[in-house]
């Protein structure tokens, strides 16, 4: 920790080592670092991710539509990270950005890739019909929501989780910063569910998937060990309905996906069928 105020040069330039414990996952330019292509495996969705919220968003979502009897058979691979894979040829031409989770379909005349984790909710869900309405007032409530997490959780992971959790050094600044922002959007979550069953009306959509690994996590106490510090017990319906998703088959099934932390138990790294849940 030093005294000394920081005063911005006249140009930045990247330094690795002032990135903290995340800095290999980004840099400041694009494209691939290293030829590396990626696996395929047999069924029509191949999905290329880390258990990370945005990843267990998208493992739920086929998850779901499995346990719904929907033929969304997938192949489920681990994208390390820490390791730069998010940086190999074969992962850059299905996302350009480098960031988890990709997805490539080939479930239809061309293989189509989807990336960017709203994105491909929203494209399974219109694909199998499920999980968003049709048209109407209730389908651009949903959108809504999926578009205000995605707008809003950078605030939570890169802002708050980032200087309370990961930073190399603890500055109050924007620790109160962010924590004031958390605080503010679960505090907007915990209105709209006072009123209803699903962040959206009264049906579990897209919208759920989305938000509950970020703002589920959090309540729950997975996130940051900041449960304490943001008082997440103070948001009764966001713990409520937390917990209810929690409890839903596919939501403990999707978790896993892709996890190769923690309990052995809650790992997964790879998904290729239904049995793999019950290996070992």
């Amino acid at each position: 920790m030093t005294d000394t105020p920081y005063v911005p040069p006249k140009v930045w330039t990247w330094d690795k080592a002032n990135g903290g414990q995340f800095a290999s996952t980004n840099r400041p330019i694009a494209g691939a670092t290293h030829d590396k292509p990626l696996p395929r495996g047999v069924h029509p969705f191949q999905l290329y991710s880390l258990a990370t919220p945005n990843g267990v968003k998208v493992t739920v979502m086929f998850e779901e539509l499995l346990e719904a009897g929907h033929a969304a058979e997938y192949d489920a691979w681990l994208i390390k990270i820490g390791e730069g894979e998010q940086f190999g040829s074969g992962f850059v031409g299905v996302n350009p950005n480098s960031k988890i989770p990709a997805l490539m379909d080939y479930s239809g005349a061309e293989p189509l890739r989807v990336f960017e984790s709203g994105s491909i909710l929203l494209h399974l869900a219109e694909k199998f019909g499920a999980f968003l309405p049709a048209a109407g007032p209730a389908r651009t409530e949903v959108l809504n929501w999926l578009m205000w997490q995605m707008g809003s959780a950078p605030f939570v992971g890169g802002g708050f989780g980032h200087f309370y959790a990961y930073a190399p050094e603890k500055y109050e600044y924007p620790i109160n910063r962010y924590a004031m922002e958390t605080k503010r959007q679960l505090d907007v979550l915990d209105r709209q569910l006072a009123e209803r069953a699903y962040v959206a009306g009264d049906d579990y959509t897209i919208a759920d998937m989305a938000i509950w690994p970020w703002y589920g996590g959090l309540v729950l106490g997975r996130a940051y060990n900041a449960a304490e510090f943001l008082d997440v017990t103070s948001y009764r319906h966001v713990m409520a309905w937390a917990e209810k998703i929690d409890a839903r088959p596919a939501v403990v099934r999707g978790r896993k996906v892709n996890r190769n932390w923690g309990e052995a138990s809650e790992q997964l790294p790879e998904r290729h069928s239904a049995a793999d849940f019950s290996a070992g």
